[in-house]
């Protein structure tokens, strides 16, 4: 399972070459050189799972986190191809795109949103909430519970998927 801290948040005319240079090294070839190193052995045992740990916004880009979006996108076309290039071997290579969870860059996120319009914590959480349909943030278990799916043998068809752990938040019909 690979996962990384998002990049800063920011508007495009905030970010230089270097920006996202460390975005890509982070969010997009760290995983990557991972795969490559572990993926030789499992196709020698004819059995392995990686699930990359990226973003909702692989699907629907969010407009403050540029660095983040870029980054992902190129992991997930990595993931596209790759994934089909060893499913034959009884390796499979997902996605899990979390929307907000109850995590400490949810919180980082919401004081930012508290700094910005001057209001409290918990009306930054409740206005964000309001996005969601589901109305509340993920929970740990959840996300460890798809996880754990995605890494197991019943998840052994599922190849190069972008799935969506989000509470609803993206409205797309694919």
């Amino acid at each position: 399972v690979t996962n990384a801290g998002g990049p800063p948040p920011g508007l495009w005319s905030d970010w230089n070459r270097d920006d996202f240079i460390a975005a890509a090294d982070a969010n997009m070839l760290t995983p990557i050189a991972l795969m490559q190193a572990a993926l030789p052995g499992m196709i020698a045992k004819g059995w392995g799972r990686i699930v990359n740990i990226t973003s909702v916004s692989v699907k629907s880009p969010i407009p403050q986190l540029g660095l983040s979006n870029t980054a992902r996108a190129g992991l997930t076309g990595f993931v596209a191809g790759t994934s089909r290039q060893v499913a034959e071997h009884g390796v499979t290579i997902n996605n899990l795109l979390p929307g907000i969870h109850a995590t400490d860059r949810a919180a980082s996120l919401d004081e930012g949103v508290m700094k910005a319009q001057g209001i409290d914590l918990a009306t930054a959480q409740a206005q964000r909430e309001a996005t969601i349909p589901a109305r509340r943030y993920g929970t740990s278990a959840e996300f460890g519970a798809t996880c754990a799916f995605m890494c197991s043998q019943h998840a052994g068809f599922m190849v190069g998927q972008n799935i969506l752990l989000d509470g609803g938040a993206v409205n797309a019909t694919l």
